[in-house]
């Protein structure tokens, strides 16, 4: 079997492992085993295309992956959508009491509770969403 089809079988295997941890480490070794064996289509010597392999590992570790991993690291990642809801007015469908109520919000139909225990608000008041707990709107109205 060809070098360079064992370091191309090598670099497949280290970039698959790494979709499993994610930690950009075994990425940076699968790009240091393509170009060895990128080397080994021009060089004979099995010296050489470890030479090739560990330089540019090394190179990647020191140099690519911190910057990848800032990357990563700094977005702000995607808007919780339930935080979209907080301060939404929402219709009361069912009767909204300490353990049971149902409310319409943004069109669909939410489990609810008010946010003072002792509230209770009836069918066809509008409430203002407070925040979201779980799947359950915590819900208060204004007076």
């Amino acid at each position: 079997m060809p070098a360079a089809l064992i370091w191309l079988v090598a670099a497949l295997a280290l970039a698959g492992a790494e979709a499993l941890t994610g930690d950009m480490f075994l990425l940076m070794l699968g790009g240091g085993a393509l170009a060895a064996a990128g080397s080994s289509l021009i060089f004979d010597d099995l010296w050489v295309h470890g030479a090739v392999f560990a330089v540019v590992s090394v190179l990647l570790l020191v140099l690519v992956r911190p910057a990848l991993r800032r990357q990563f690291l700094s977005g702000r990642g995607l808007p919780e959508p339930v935080k979209a809801l907080e301060g939404k007015s929402a219709l009361v469908l069912d009767r909204v009491a300490r353990h049971q109520g149902q409310v319409k919000l943004e069109g669909e139909v939410w489990t609810a509770r008010p946010l003072n225990e002792e509230d209770v608000y009836e069918q066809g008041d509008h409430v203002t969403v407070v925040h979201i707990d779980g799947a359950t709107a915590v819900v208060h109205k204004l007076d």
